[in-house]
């Protein structure tokens, strides 16, 4: 039996669930389910929007008007109910709030999956904690962020479950051409990169990444950062203090992440919190070593010394970890290591399996 399913997102902006939705609508609609997805977005579209319409999924959005919307319920409801909803999975806490609510009115089974800490006010947590009852299960990505789950008591504990991220091992790989041509397109000549990908803000701690990176950076020695975000213009204009501001690329907002992955030499999360980034697996898969704050899910995606080194979220500690990849030998097993790891635990099938049980236990094992 087929589902249909519809997922609800705050937005169709680049981010690591909007991602992490994409991978999954596109391989359900693989296998022949019916899939839809919803941003609460008002226009226009994230770019996201273009990627979910290319993999067969039929892309909507239903905004959500300023402050407690009480007219969104019954918006989605009637949404769901023209998809024909079987299954409505919503990600992270505004589309939880409001989709668990129109779920129940469609006559619809609700999934949802936490991707981060979500603390929130009060009053937000005890709108969280209503809707979570409506739900058949409540998934979360890593056990950390199951752990922060049970805390803020998110959810009953019967309805807790853990699946972690997986990536589209088929999109990311090491690849000398690409590799090239991005260092190229890059100005990176010859040098030795480091670099990262994700959204621009202040738990991403690319500040601190710049300023680690600063007293070593030269023709030599570059710094990639992919991405966009709230903090571009404080990080733009940091760069601008160093000797030479051509040694830290700023590339903005990309679409192309696994055509530039291979690019880099070693990869960075400097992060102040995560639950399990995608960008992290996929770094692995192209076989990068990885160095990376010890916070959220990361200790449990990375052996230390083996596929990437954790540190702290210090400066002095980041830097000292990075610059110790400089040993070619070094990095090479361990970038080896990391994408044996990544094909072996964070393929985006294996996931898919496990969503498909928590949709089929949701309607009593008809499928």
């Amino acid at each position: 039996m087929t589902w249909s399913i519809v997922h609800v997102l705050s937005s169709f902006g680049v981010g690591g669930q909007e991602r992490l939705a994409l991978d999954l609508a596109a391989i359900l609609h693989r296998r022949g389910h019916r899939v839809a997805v919803i941003s609460l977005a008002p226009p226009p579209e994230g770019p996201l929007a273009a990627e979910f319409a290319k993999a067969g999924v039929s892309v909507l959005s239903v905004p959500k008007r300023a402050g407690l919307d009480v007219t969104l319920p019954p918006r989605l409801a009637l949404a769901f109910r023209k998809l024909r909803a079987d299954i409505v999975h919503t990600h992270n806490p505004q589309p939880l709030i409001y989709g668990a609510v129109a779920a129940r009115l469609a006559g619809a089974r609700a999934i949802h999956t936490k991707h981060g800490v979500n603390p929130g006010s009060r009053g937000q947590r005890l709108l969280r904690q209503s809707a979570a009852r409506l739900l058949s299960a409540f998934v979360a990505v890593s056990e950390v962020t199951a752990e922060q789950a049970r805390k803020q008591e998110d959810c009953a504990p019967r309805l807790l479950h853990v699946i972690p991220n997986g990536i589209r091992l088929d999109k990311f790989g090491p690849d000398a051409a690409l590799r090239a041509a991005a260092r190229a397109e890059l100005g990176l000549g010859d040098a030795w990169v480091v670099g990262t990908v994700g959204r621009l803000d202040d738990y991403k701690n690319h500040l601190m990444l710049i300023r680690a990176m600063a007293p070593h950076l030269g023709r030599g020695v570059r710094l990639v950062i992919i991405g966009d975000g709230p903090m571009r213009e404080v990080l733009a204009q940091e760069v601008s203090k160093l000797p030479d501001p051509s040694t830290v690329v700023l590339t903005g907002q990309r679409m192309d992440v696994p055509r530039l992955l291979p690019a880099f030499d070693v990869f960075t999360l400097p992060s102040r919190t995560e639950g399990l980034p995608l960008v992290v697996p996929e770094a692995m898969a192209v076989g990068l070593p990885v160095v990376a704050t010890s916070v959220g899910g990361l200790p449990n995606v990375l052996e230390e010394g083996v596929t990437g080194l954790l540190v702290p979220v210090d400066e002095a500690a980041l830097a000292a970890a990075l610059l110790s990849l400089r040993d070619p030998v070094r990095a090479a097993a361990m970038g080896q290591a990391a994408r044996a790891a990544a094909l072996e635990r964070f393929g985006a099938e294996r996931m898919v399996d496990r969503y498909l049980e928590l949709y089929d236990r949701a309607h009593g094992g008809r499928r």
